[in-house]
């Protein structure tokens, strides 16, 4: 199945996205509505769990499957990745499991999502000074921004790899060499570029991403990359059962914790979750991440121009293409942000409404590389 053949095949394209059906579906940069590959892949398991001990009707090697293919999404090792659930907890291991101590300072956006700011503010009850990156424009991080901003004392730099509102995509890879020759850790929140864009996860330390969004996966089924070198480091926070070694499910009187990145995964598996992961993160692969990225550009584009021509504020409009994934947001003067989202969704067209610090509404459109540009005609035509 390949981009192509889903746009120009309409009867394809509903019955392997079915939400096309109901409504133009714009806002994956929020929660998205799951393919139905992911759909069947779940129920299929779903009926067989009312038969007995859900472990036993799970897909033969889910885990370890799932764990490979989002290895290969990020370019990584799969005994790098944990399968942990929310982008919120994978973010709170990071930040609860480093040797971070009074007097060492990091550095957070404080206009970031707030997942990848509140574990962060946290550290400060243990004396660990943190500090918020400045920059001229919402989201739009560039590496001299945050190289001019740490200093001797910086353990680490947590970013979004995408701004959720102003749609800009930092150069994950300039930051996290040059962080790396600094000997600074980088942890990244991934969830707004992993399944949009290509992501390496040997650019960064820790990454942290749900399904929900880009992935086209189900809610709490995320993974969390720890580089190898660093699983010594990062300690985990949460134990249990099954990052601990209990043979026979009898407590030790040590604890020995799993090898690789299992050591963060503290108890029973969100299996539902992972069947759904798995079948989405297959999906993503066959379809190839670089065509997805190729579409969304060419989407993006087009839908800055036609937006601009009809007198909308378009953030980032002229981005280098280096820095867009698939965010897009907007607003006209003198026109309520919520009235036209409001009157968007009742037409059948599904945006999202974001706001700033200052307290500025925005149209957000977040489309996918199934979105035709029929769809799009019909959001430029309400507009």
């Amino acid at each position: 199945m390949n981009i192509t053949e889903i746009q120009s095949n309409e009867r394809l394209r509903r019955r392997q996205f079915p939400v096309a059906r109901r409504c133009a579906y714009f806002a994956h940069a929020g929660v998205c509505p799951v393919p139905r590959q992911v759909s069947d892949a779940i129920a299929e398991y779903a009926s067989l769990c009312v038969h007995g001990d859900q472990e036993d009707f799970a897909p033969e090697e889910l885990i370890p499957n799932t764990r490979a293919l989002a290895g290969r999404l990020l370019g990584v090792q799969p005994d790098e990745i944990a399968l942990v659930g929310p982008t919120s907890v994978a973010l709170g291991l990071v930040a609860n499991g480093l040797p971070l101590r009074p007097g060492d300072n990091i550095l957070i956006y404080f206009d970031d999502y707030p997942s990848n700011v509140y574990p962060w503010m946290a550290l400060a009850q243990r004396g660990v000074e943190v500090r918020s990156l400045k920059t001229a424009e919402l989201g739009r991080i560039e590496p001299d921004t945050v190289l001019n901003q740490v200093d001797n004392r910086t353990r680490l730099v947590s970013l979004a790899s995408c701004h959720f509102v102003s749609g800009w995509r930092i150069d994950h890879a300039t930051i996290g060499r040059a962080l790396r020759e600094r000997g600074i850790w980088f942890c990244m929140d991934g969830i707004q570029t992993l399944g949009a864009c290509p992501v390496s996860g040997r650019d960064v330390d820790f990454l942290a991403a749900d399904a929900h969004k880009w992935m086209l996966g189900p809610c709490g089924a995320g993974i969390l990359y720890v580089r190898k070198e660093l699983q010594e480091i990062l300690q985990p926070s949460l134990l249990g059962w099954n990052n601990v070694l209990c043979p026979n499910f009898v407590a030790q009187d040590r604890i020995v914790l799993q090898t690789g990145a299992r050591r963060y995964e503290a108890g029973s598996a969100n299996l539902l979750g992972l069947v759904g992961l798995k079948a989405a993160l297959e999906l993503l692969l066959d379809v190839g991440i670089e065509n997805v990225t190729a579409e969304l550009r060419r989407q993006r584009e087009r839908i800055a121009a036609e937006l601009q021509s009809r007198a909308y504020r378009v953030l980032h409009a002229a981005a280098p293409p280096a820095n867009t994934a698939g965010i897009l947001s907007f607003y006209r003067p003198g026109v309520d942000s919520r009235t036209l989202h409001g009157r968007l969704a009742n037409r059948g067209i599904v945006t999202s409404l974001r706001s700033d610090r200052s307290g500025q509404s925005y149209v957000r459109v977040s489309p996918h590389f199934y979105n035709t540009d029929a769809e799009l005609q019909r959001l430029f035509d309400e507009l």
